[in-house]
């Protein structure tokens, strides 16, 4: 399996030869080409740095065998689409290009007692890997490699740590770090990595390139 990572929360996974694509956003000026070979979109929620909704549309009209799985919360969002949108929510399993996805938590990590939170959901792909959105939600499940979310209006090192702890993965992979300056950046890789208080390295993946996992 191979993930690449994209802006922010943005990833892909590809496996023989078939992908999808979770939370192109709209820090991802390029989502209409990393969506152009993906057989489906999973979003974790309604933000604006998970959802490019005009790429994805202009994608949905262009591809009707292309589909979409959020919370129901976007239905509107692509209600021109709708035989190509699915509502998910904690407790669904999906088969989607070849992979099993099953769906975990419900809420948007608190900002602010002012801001209503929204429904978040993460997605474990195959068993093994995790991604959170925008919220530390331990699934109830095994995770050998997490996506951990290392800057953001709700989160905090400390919160990111205990994430860590909970989850227990074998490995890191660092996503939703855009709002991070170079310290910002370097702070994180010394506080949340193997040196810190996870003691795992915190992988960062340049932009545009891929692991394997």
């Amino acid at each position: 399996m191979k993930l690449t990572k994209y802006e922010h929360a943005c990833v892909a996974f590809e496996k023989d030869g078939a992908s999808f694509v979770i939370d192109p956003g709209a820090f991802s000026q390029n989502a209409a080409e990393i969506i152009s070979g993906a057989e489906a979109i999973l979003i974790t929620h309604e933000h604006f740095d998970h959802v490019n909704e005009a790429a994805i549309n202009a994608a949905l009209g262009e591809r009707p065998e292309l589909r979409v799985y959020a919370p129901a919360a976007l239905a509107e969002t692509f209600a021109a689409h709708p035989g190509q949108f699915t509502a998910v929510s904690a407790g669904d399993e999906l088969k989607i290009a070849g992979f099993t996805v099953t769906v975990h938590g419900r809420t948007h990590a608190l900002i602010h007692a002012d801001i209503p939170p929204v429904a978040n959901v993460g997605y474990l792909i195959d068993e093994a890997i995790y991604h959170p959105g925008d919220a530390y939600f331990a699934p109830e499940a095994s995770v050998d490699t997490l996506l951990l979310p290392t800057s953001g209006p709700w989160m905090k090192i400390g919160e990111a740590a205990d994430y860590v702890r909970e989850v227990r993965p074998r490995r890191l992979v660092q996503i939703h770090e855009m709002l991070l300056s170079d310290i910002g950046l370097s702070l994180a890789s010394m506080l949340l990595g193997e040196k810190g208080l996870t003691g795992l390295p915190l992988e960062a993946v340049p932009m545009g390139e891929s692991v394997a996992l």
